[in-house]
């Protein structure tokens, strides 16, 4: 799996594994958080944590942008790794809400949540451009598509991890105070102390004998339990923190094992001559028409595989049986999937190409588009058999109705199985592919158009829950169904143009790919 790899690859790996481990704690308590810490409505907090989502990509073009301008990939990397710290440090001090305070105390949060996603912008794609200069060695550029697999795992590796450290750490101090958790309490103790009389009899008598049981009255227990419960999350925020210096210093010992691309695409234009760079300029505008044309295509899966967090999300609360298994676990059956499916993908690969019949990168990306056209007809024929009704309407029945037709959790499974195979075919080998046609000037900034065409994808996903509460849901499924299959025809019909442009011009590519003096490196 490491061989033939460049030695460069595992330090930015571990660097990101880190990284991507402390967002993912983040990541997987957020909205909950949002709606215990100050009371917010789940839309409120949905609005909120969308708006994070999109900035972390959005953000990333700025730090491409940055790191392009200043040929300082390695320097906006580290500035990165601090900016996000700040972020997670200012998230982890455990200051109770109140009325008093709800107003600054939230617009703090948000302030965090921006320096997260600004120095994710400055982190991410900059990481993942340095990565993809490693491969440019003719000694290394036929294992680019598997060094970003393996790259890819290491992210996963962290993501796999993080959504079981909160709910932990969030336990734990309950425990410690003689506390349970229950997941609808924040909710009942926000109302008690806002407006009592909006809640039920019920809610009210429940909250009494709590604090009954607590020995206190039911305002102190509420208050109380808001701060014992957020505060257990604010320390799963340090746990953040904590790996957000370690990918800092993983870095900084290895970064000299990473290449500097300011100093070799200096050494390399020394090298051209007028002709040549006539012949690159050309080169260069017909690899950018290659990236957008994939962009294009990767916005819809984007559009397609989130729906996990939205359509998806909706489709597990209503249609399958998971009390027993807590919301933020869920979200590491998809890392997990990745670590235990990219070696057997990758031995594939290479089976194939021992016998000749190696598959192009832009041709994986298209059969990744088939696969999850497979995924949702799966789901489709299955809520077609079962006669599932749109979601408004089946949330509308009686409970007794509601659980004779609901899916076990191996339906949930099955389909991030098949939409993880999916991914292994499109996200990392689209990394992959960026690293191929991004001009050398221009590496941050199309690795960051990269995200940032995950980022219009996420703004499509609204749609996925629209259908899937007016229509009856395996209609819903088949429009995802019919999105794929054109995405994966359009991508099919683009192949032989773009294994043509992706291909090395000779001259050009050559004399850029040669080694760099020792004395000619930026060091940072």
């Amino acid at each position: 799996m490491f061989k033939n790899q460049p030695k460069g690859l595992i330090p930015a790996a571990l660097s990101n594994m880190g990284e991507r481990f402390g967002y993912y704690i983040m990541n997987a308590v957020l909205v909950l958080f949002l709606c215990s810490k100050f009371g917010l409505s789940g839309e409120t907090s949905t609005a909120i944590y969308s708006c994070f989502y999109a900035g972390i990509y959005i953000l990333s073009l700025v730090g491409g942008y940055i790191a392009d301008k200043t040929q300082n990939y390695k320097g906006t990397i580290i500035n990165g790794l601090i900016v996000m710290t700040l972020g997670y440090v200012v998230l982890s001090v455990p200051i109770l809400a109140t009325p008093q305070n709800n107003t600054w105390l939230l617009g703090l949060t948000c302030v965090a949540l921006f320096l997260i996603a600004f120095g994710n912008g400055l982190f991410k794609g900059n990481l993942q451009a340095l990565v993809g200069q490693l491969y440019e060695s003719p000694k290394y550029s036929a294992q680019r598509d598997s060094g970003f697999q393996i790259f890819y795992v290491f992210i996963n590796i962290g993501g796999l991890i993080a959504p079981f450290v909160a709910p932990m750490l969030r336990s734990w101090w309950l425990n410690a105070n003689n506390m349970t958790y229950n997941a609808a309490l924040p909710e009942l103790c926000h109302k008690y102390l806002s407006v009592a009389d909006s809640m039920n009899t019920e809610n009210i008598d429940n909250l009494y004998a709590l604090a009954t049981a607590a020995g206190t009255d039911v305002s102190t227990f509420c208050t109380r339990y808001l701060e014992v419960f957020n505060t257990g999350i604010h320390y799963s925020f340090i746990a953040s923190v904590a790996a957000m210096l370690i990918s800092l210093a993983i870095f900084l010992i290895t970064k000299k094992q990473l290449p500097s691309p300011a100093a070799r695409e200096k050494a390399a234009a020394q090298n051209y001559s007028e002709a040549e760079k006539k012949a690159m300029a050309s080169e260069i505008k017909q690899r950018m028409y290659a990236l957008f044309a994939v962009l294009g295509i990767v916005i819809f899966f984007w559009f397609s595989f989130h729906q996990n967090g939205t359509s998806l999300t909706l489709f597990a609360r209503d249609f399958v049986t998971t009390d027993k298994i807590a919301p933020e676990i869920w979200q590491a059956v998809n890392p997990f999937f990745v670590i235990v499916l990219t070696p057997l993908i990758m031995w594939l690969f290479s089976a194939l190409s021992k016998r000749g019949r190696a598959i192009s990168t832009p041709k994986k990306i298209a059969i990744g588009m088939g696969l999850a056209a497979v995924a949702y007809l799966f789901l489709c024929v299955y809520s077609w058999i079962q006669a599932y009704p749109s979601g408004d309407t089946f949330r509308e029945m009686s409970e007794s109705v509601k659980e004779g037709m609901k899916a076990g959790p191996w339906l949930l499974i099955a389909i991030y199985f098949f939409l993880t195979v999916a991914e292994l075919f499109i996200s990392p080998l689209g990394l992959s592919f960026v690293s191929k046609v991004a001009p050398k000037h221009l590496q941050g900034l199309c690795q960051g158009l990269w995200l940032g065409a995950t980022a219009v994808g996420n703004l499509l996903l609204w749609i996925g829950p629209l259908m899937y509460n007016k229509w009856p849901i395996s209609w819903a499924w088949g429009v995802f169904v019919i999105v794929c299959l054109i995405s994966m025809s359009v991508m099919f019909g683009m192949v032989s143009w773009l294994e043509r442009v992706t291909s090395d011009a000779p001259a050009v590519a050559a004399e850029a790919a040669k080694p760099i003096k020792d004395d000619e490196k930026d060091v940072i």
